[in-house]
This record gives C-alpha cells, structure tokens and sequence, in this order.
C-alpha cells in the first residue's frame, strides 16, 4: 500500500478538507436542521420538506395529502435502502480502515464489488442518505444543505481523481475509461479481481445508514419528524463508535471516501 500526500487541486477539495470531510459534512447537516435564517430574519416556515412536498401533490390534484404523505415515505425508504446498500457493499470491499483514513491512499485499482459498475460508490451513497436526512428538515434548510453538499461532495470526488490519476497513472485512466463516476452501469465487461468482501466489519462501519433506513421503514409512520431526528442522531453516535471499535482492514486500495 503507498501512502502519500494529497496533491491539492485548483476545484478540489484541499487536504484539510479531506481530513476534515466527516465534520464537514455534520455542520453542513445540522445547518440544514437548524436553518436560523428562519427565526433570525423570517425567510422561510418550520415545515419539513416531506411535508411540504406532500402538501404540493395534494395542491397539485395528483393525489390526496393523506395518500401522498405515506407514499413520499415510502420513496423515502427506498432511497434510505439504496443508500445503505451502496455505502455496506463499498465498505466491504474498499475496507472501513481505508474508508476511515484521514489521507488519500493509493495502491492498486480497485475494480470489485459496486466498483466495477460505478467509481464513486460510496460518496453516491452519502448522497442518497443526505437526501433522506434533507426530507426532515425545513425546506430551505434542505436546499442550502443539499447544494452545500452537492458541491463538498464533487469536490472530494474531483481531489480524488486527480489524486489517483497522479498516483496510479494508466490503469487509473483506463479504469475511469470503463466505469463512469457517479451514474452506474447497468452491465459492465470488468472482469473482477477476484477481492473477497468484510461484510461483518463493513455492517458495523456503515451503521449510521442503516440506521436511517431503519428510521424511515418503521418509525416515520407515525410522523414524528422529532423522534426520527432523534433516532438518526443516535445512529450517527452509535456509527462512531463502533467506526472506533472497527479493525481496520489493510488491503490495496485505490482511494479513501
């Protein structure tokens, strides 16, 4: 495994981003929940965006506010669900000591798992479980988040890339060649390299999506939008410390999300 600096980029995230990325990400998400613009200055009401999407339907004649609700919720969960699948199956071929690590790594393509259909697995996830968590917050909490995190997201992404491309060189380039970054194949000719999966270690990594899909298929019938706030908080807190608790995996990886 080569370990090196990361080379920072004119539209990349820089280093201290990276390292930086989990935390990031939380204030970025918890801005979106607080949205003080609302009490400070009246822009905007406290009414989640699932509800207010509903009310919209409803508006709209599609369908009515008590059948739009559930079915909202519904979507809701099938995002949830993608979401954990990506960030389980990633983590369980990149390995959660590379998905942790506070520096870019570079040692061999990985081109197994979700890997070989798209390049971007689990930063795809993280995006998906962000837009679930922007359901629960007020509307323009959740835009602000989501464009904040759209943008953090590529930039990790295109650091990244650039990082590897510099590190891995030909085989990195056919491999961006073959897979595309963030839009996944529905067929691919990757032949696999035959890397074997760590579900147990990649479940108790990726406890916080879980989590939220959880969340979302068993307590957001009731519409307590506080309560599943609360269990996806506890979530996040239960994930960091099993993240602590978690053996780090030592493979040849091609980079750290």
């Amino acid at each position: 495994m080569v370990h090196s600096g990361h080379r920072e980029t004119g539209v990349g995230a820089t280093r201290i981003e990276f390292q930086l990325r989990v935390w990031i990400i939380v204030g970025i998400i918890a801005l979106g929940f607080w949205a003080p613009w609302i009490a400070a200055w009246g822009i905007g009401q406290r009414i989640s965006l699932l509800e207010w999407l509903a009310l919209e339907v409803s508006r709209l004649g599609w369908v009515s506010f008590a059948v739009a609700t559930p079915l909202l919720v519904v979507v809701a969960a099938l995002l949830a669900a993608v979401a954990a699948v990506l960030r389980v199956w990633g983590t369980a071929y990149l390995g959660p000591g590379t998905v942790q690590h506070g520096s870019m790594q570079a040692g061999a393509v990985l081109a197994d798992g979700p890997y070989r259909f798209v390049r971007n697995p689990l930063y795809l996830g993280n995006w998906f479980m962000f837009a679930v968590m922007a359901l629960l917050m007020p509307v323009s909490g959740a835009i602000c988040a989501m464009v904040l995190l759209t943008i953090f997201l590529l930039r990790l992404i295109l650091a990244e890339e650039a990082y590897l491309t510099g590190g891995l060189g030909q085989p990195y380039l056919d491999y961006r060649r073959a897979v595309p970054r963030l839009i996944p194949l529905l067929r691919t000719r990757l032949v696999p390299t035959g890397r074997k999966p760590h579900w147990g270690r990649a479940l108790l990594a990726e406890l916080c999506p879980i989590g939220i899909f959880l969340t979302l298929a068993f307590l957001s019938w009731n519409y307590d939008y506080r309560l599943m706030v609360r269990a996806i908080l506890i979530s996040f807190g239960v994930s960091l410390v099993a993240r602590a608790l978690t053996p780090g995996i030592t493979l040849e990886n091609s980079r750290a999300e």
